[in-house]
């Protein structure tokens, strides 16, 4: 899930501008090296895709190599994002952008089988959760109040453009030769450890070890702030069903291609548009209800879109062409950018200061792991059945699961509450012992007002 913010600001501060965002260079050095980071990532994906299905002629293999850089969050998501609370995130960012970009380099080999593609993948995406989550706790050390709102909008935007490109880089590029789109990759992580170790501070550790508990116990403080509260737990399970159905058209996107060309659209072109479909869709959703609608519309907007996102994919039954496949794609992308910003934005709120790390872990984890799970299903299923089939009845339970998220979603007054008693959990700092900032260090520079937690 990418990282939003509240949709409120506190009262005592002006707004800020992309200027004063991007005037702070370690934001400018960050924001680059996240940009590249996720490209590369999303370039990997395409290409992986295409190098597994061309070595197997395996539907399922292929969607098995998508799926592979998801699954890693179900063994070591939570427990690595916490990691990253104990360490130096320069140091954290650094080591993992240059173990990603050494183990891409091994899957570009031309000499690599594919159970061994899969399983550097798998170890590759190991390193995902302690650099994501040491981002995200080390933006608000780098912006403040206002400016930390918009930097947040400018990155989250940016997730999205990133994917885009990358897609459609990496389908392209991978028709041709796929290890260049891999080697392209690595270099995108060498570049972004470049980036962040002379681009940022070297921060102390947020937790030191006078603060640690156990990171099993750490961890687990994670997990229960978010199921044990009844607002965060609702704001998780609908953000956990929209990954269930929403992904698929991506992940199943090259077989889909490779079965169903027509109108002079060649396969990897056809390929490119239905992965790319559904984030130019978030955007343009996200923009739009971000926009032009107010907080309380916002927020009275969630059910029915909720309802809409599978929806708009269930007519995948009749099998249309790829064009039309790409519009119900970013149809569904549409509902969901109107629902997960708002989602994340009330989460922020409900949330207590001092749990940015784990909670962060346990969101994106969730949210990885049933991606992953979604698109190893509908692949397995594609080997049995025709990929609009899969599609179609698949969106159709998704309809009957957001039907139930959308009935049982907390009333407005449910989730003030929930907001409120966060606020004043933080301003009295009652957050777990390992998660509070130790005096004088270098949180001692930012008013606790202005600290917002990022998921």
């Amino acid at each position: 899930m990418e990282a939003t913010v509240s949709d409120q600001r506190p009262a005592e501060e002006s707004p800020a501008t992309f200027r004063d965002v991007f005037g702070q260079s370690e934001f400018r050095a960050l924001f680059a090296a996240n940009v590249l980071s996720w490209v590369g990532d999303y370039l990997a994906k395409a290409a992986v895709t295409v190098l597994v299905l061309r070595e197997t002629q395996s539907v399922a293999l292929s969607a098995a190599a998508f799926a592979a850089s998801y699954l890693p969050w179900l063994i070591g998501g939570p427990l690595l994002s916490a990691l990253a609370e104990r360490h130096r995130y320069r140091r954290v960012m650094v080591l993992c952008d240059l173990i990603r970009m050494a183990l891409m380099v091994l899957v570009a080999m031309p000499f690599m089988p594919a159970w061994s593609i899969l399983g550097l993948i798998f170890l590759a995406t190991l390193a995902n959760p302690p650099s994501q989550a040491a981002r995200s706790a080390l933006l608000p050390h780098v912006l403040t109040g206002d400016r930390l709102v918009v930097g947040l909008a400018a990155s989250t935007s940016a997730a999205q453009a990133a994917q885009v490109v990358g897609y459609l880089a990496g389908a392209t590029i991978a028709v041709l030769d796929p290890s260049t789109a891999l080697l392209l990759n690595a270099g995108t992580f060498a570049l972004s450890a470049a980036l962040v170790r002379f681009g940022l501070r070297d921060r102390a550790p947020s937790m030191t070890e006078a603060h640690r508990s156990h990171l099993l116990r750490e961890t687990a403080q994670g997990f229960r702030i978010v199921f044990e509260r009844p607002v965060l737990r609702a704001i998780a399970v609908l953000v956990f069903s929209a990954m269930l159905f929403s992904i698929v058209p991506e992940g199943l996107a090259a077989g889909w291609a490779a079965e169903r060309t027509d109108g002079g659209m060649d396969t990897g072109t056809a390929q490119a548009v239905i992965m790319a479909a559904n984030p130019i869709g978030y955007v343009i959703g996200g923009l739009l209800i971000g926009r032009l609608a107010t907080p309380a519309r916002r927020l009275a907007l969630m059910p029915p879109l909720a309802v809409l996102a599978p929806a708009v994919l269930v007519p995948s039954l009749l099998d249309p062409p790829p064009v039309v496949v790409a519009l119900l794609a970013a149809a569904c992308g549409f509902a969901v950018g109107g629902i997960v910003p708002v989602a994340n934005g009330l989460f922020v709120q409900a949330l207590p200061d001092g749990y940015r790390a784990r909670a962060f872990g346990v969101m994106a984890s969730g949210t990885q792991i049933l991606q992953g799970v979604s698109v190893l299903a509908t692949g397995a299923l594609a080997e049995r059945f025709t990929i609009p089939t899969v599609v179609g009845l698949w969106s159709a339970a998704g309809v009957l699961l957001m039907i139930v998220a959308a009935v049982t979603w907390p009333r407005p007054a449910t989730i003030g509450a929930a907001v409120d008693a966060a606020r004043a959990e933080s301003a009295a700092g009652n957050g777990p012992p390992a998660a509070r900032e130790p005096a004088g260090g270098d949180r001692g520079r930012e008013p606790a007002r202005h600290r917002h937690a990022v998921t």
